[in-house]
């Protein structure tokens, strides 16, 4: 896996408790859900870059208000109209 360094202000380390490995987890977590977010990971992708499982991961994108899915208007009235047709 390709490892990145950032440098962050030393007041996140106030902030977490002084617990630079939850720094470390709560930014790779936070990259993951972006990445998702912009289209360059899938789920599963994102969910082993920040060490959870998928489940746990799609749970997080909810809690912070991010589809899992992006449909247009159009997609979702198609998805409609098709399970009616059931």
């Amino acid at each position: 896996m390709l490892s990145v360094t950032i440098e962050l202000p030393d007041s996140l380390l106030l902030k977490w408790d002084g617990s630079r490995d939850r720094i470390r987890k709560e930014t790779q977590k936070l990259l993951a859900i972006k990445l998702f977010e912009e289209g360059f990971l899938t789920t599963g992708q994102s969910a082993e870059m920040c060490g959870m499982n998928r489940i746990d991961f799609i749970s997080e994108l909810s809690r912070m208000g991010i589809p899992v899915v992006k449909m247009d208007k159009e997609e979702i009235e198609e998805e409609i109209l098709s399970a009616m047709k059931l």
